[in-house]
């Protein structure tokens, strides 16, 4: 049986730091092949290289992924700071563009920490380069040293609002995540709905209010693992699910508050 096939967001990467490359993490694969049921794609993200409406034409969703790069400032209004850290401008082209376009039209995405990032600055929404750095927050980054277990361990609790559409997807209220990022939101975009916080109030869980299609997106890293934690596997299996609707030519069920 033919998947549906979800464009799986690469970042620019160089190999013994001489070789450039787009790459996608294995990890990303394996989520959306084993537990969303789709046909993993590795974008190219570069407007050299592809354009969005060629996208839209060849995928039927969007895995946006992680990535050390953050998004550019410019983007968002602001002029860029040594805080700010480093850039993928070729990915900005695109991603943010190719989000609007998905929202608009109901084409599925699923945002994954600079994805999640992603989607709030496509709708006009800003971020802060170092969030530990405000008041009353806590330090969310990667731990700089120790296995890849140890790295994505769960570390903290994201609280969802009651009856919303997290809550309702994961059946509970409260769970536990890993946490590995240093930006995140400090104003929501247009018609982002933030329906999960960290304990500390950094918002973790978002989706587009009054959006045709599947928008969840979340600043934690579900990919690892998903086919075993109670967290992601909904979450990726809900994103298949809204994939193969759309690839079908009908309507994915919504995932909206109560």
């Amino acid at each position: 049986m033919k998947r549906p096939v979800v464009g799986v967001i690469a970042n620019q990467y160089q190999i013994e730091n001489r070789y450039p490359t787009h790459a996608g993490g294995t990890i990303n694969s394996s989520a959306v092949a084993d537990v969303a049921g789709c046909m993993p794609l590795i974008i190219p993200t570069d407007p050299r290289y592809v354009s969005v409406s060629e996208l839209l034409d060849t995928c039927d969703g969007f895995l946006l992924t992680g990535g050390r790069p953050n998004v550019h400032p410019e983007e968002y209004g602001e002029a860029a700071t040594e805080a700010h850290g480093a850039f993928d401008r070729a990915r900005d082209a695109i991603t943010l563009p190719l989000a609007r376009a998905c929202i608009e039209r109901g084409q599925p995405i699923l945002g994954i920490c600079r994805g999640f990032q992603e989607v709030n600055v496509a709708m006009g929404g800003t971020l802060h380069p170092e969030i530990r750095d405000l008041p009353g927050r806590d330090n969310h980054r990667m731990p700089p040293e120790g296995t890849m277990e140890e790295q994505f361990a769960l570390r903290h609790k994201v609280h969802f609002a009651s009856g919303g559409v997290f809550h309702r997807l994961m059946g509970a209220e409260e769970v536990m995540t890993n946490t590995l990022h240093g930006q995140g939101i400090l104003r929501a975009g247009r018609s982002v709905v933030i329906d999960g916080w960290a304990t500390d109030g950094t918002p973790e869980a978002l989706y587009i209010d009054g959006a045709p299609g599947f928008t969840l997106s979340v600043q934690w890293h579900p990919e690892y693992n998903a086919a075993n934690d109670p967290v992601s596997r909904p979450l990726f299996a809900a994103f298949g699910d809204a994939v193969r609707a759309w690839a079908a030519g009908r309507a994915a069920p919504l995932l909206r508050s109560a």
